[in-house]
């Protein structure tokens, strides 16, 4: 399996992020890759860098002004005498206006993010499109031939919607996988995302659309981040309805429950019968995770990886959370390997 990955990741690093309303310093931080990345090479893994997109890849799924905003919000936050890291300080939330973006750098920041956990670097912009990057390029190998590749992208992908970002993510990666997919004869995607915390991203971009099929096992957002979608009734909507599938659980969710929902979600994925397939590689669920609250072992993820190759799909796995840094290669290896095992 070809695994791709950019050094560029650890230009986003440093600031602080809101948690559960204590200012901490950020959980998703470069070492994480650094990790998963000593695990694969240890295990004989490929790894191979990203090759170069035009910006209008990006636009295939977000927004151009939201793009924009990205690219420049770092240069804008320094044009007005700001240093470090940015954090927005104000929402368009229920009885404020959605449809005026505003000039200043602080109100646009407020506009295009939906959390106080997702600082904005120097650097941020270089490495969330280098993980773009390295998911399209997973995607062009599967379209290729192969029969599963790996994307390390961080930042992650899978809370950034069309035109909005939040939970540690920028661009959408998993998205952006589908969509080359889509784009390169691939009529019918399916994303299954199993990070512990719900994909709202994903869901808001393929919301209308019958062609990708979105399917996600979370931890419930009755007590769960991102708390306002990710309920089992969210099904689509106009053409896209009944192609979007959530399975939350509690907190406490063993492996012996776990499993239940995720031989449902195959099921679900089996029955759209896709040409491809998309993963959204969270590893969050493990037990030791310190801002998630699953009770999977390092043990259950080769299952897991076995299971997933059981659809006999081409698929394209894309990094997402995952923040016990000293466990987290072995289990992202895990699935891997167990992918391959199934032959």
């Amino acid at each position: 399996m070809k695994v791709v990955h950019s050094p560029l990741h650890a230009r986003h690093d440093g600031g602080k992020e809101l948690h559960r309303g204590e200012l901490v310093p950020c959980f998703e931080m470069p070492s994480r890759a650094d990790f998963i990345l000593q695990a694969l090479r240890r295990e004989g893994f490929a790894v191979g860098g990203p090759r170069e997109f035009p910006l209008e890849s990006l636009l295939r799924v977000h927004d151009a002004g939201f793009v924009e905003f990205l690219r420049t919000a770092h240069a804008e936050w320094r044009a007005v005498g700001k240093e470090g890291f940015m954090l927005p300080s104000g929402f368009p939330a229920r009885s404020l206006r959605r449809d005026h973006i505003p000039a200043g750098i602080n109100g646009k920041m407020g506009y295009y993010a939906f959390d106080a956990s997702t600082p904005i670097v120097e650097g941020t912009w270089d490495a969330a499109l280098a993980a773009a990057h390295c998911a399209l390029t997973a995607a062009a190998h599967v379209v290729e031939g192969e029969r599963g590749a790996y994307a390390l992208c961080r930042p992650p992908g899978h809370h950034a919607g069309h035109a909005v970002y939040g939970g540690y993510c920028f661009l959408n990666n998993a998205a952006l996988a589908a969509q080359y997919l889509r784009d390169h004869g691939k009529k019918r995607v399916a994303v299954l995302d199993v990070d512990y915390h719900h994909g709202n991203g994903t869901q808001d971009i393929f919301w209308e659309r019958s062609d990708v099929l979105f399917v996600s096992i979370h931890g419930t957002p009755e007590t769960e981040y991102p708390y306002f979608l990710g309920y089992a009734d969210e099904r689509g909507a106009g053409e896209g309805e009944g192609y979007t599938r959530n399975f939350p659980l509690p907190r406490g969710t063993a492996w012996a429950e776990y499993v239940t929902a995720l031989d449902a979600a195959l099921d679900t994925v089996g029955g759209f019968a896709p040409d491809a397939l998309v993963v959204s590689l969270g590893v969050d669920t493990y037990e030791g995770d310190p801002i998630s609250a699953f009770k999977l072992e390092t043990r259950h993820y080769p299952l897991m990886g076995e299971r997933l190759a059981r659809l006999g799909i081409p698929t394209v796995f894309v990094q997402e959370g995952g923040y016990a840094v000293e466990d987290l290669g072995s289990n992202v290896a895990g699935v891997l390997k167990g992918f391959l095992a199934r032959g």
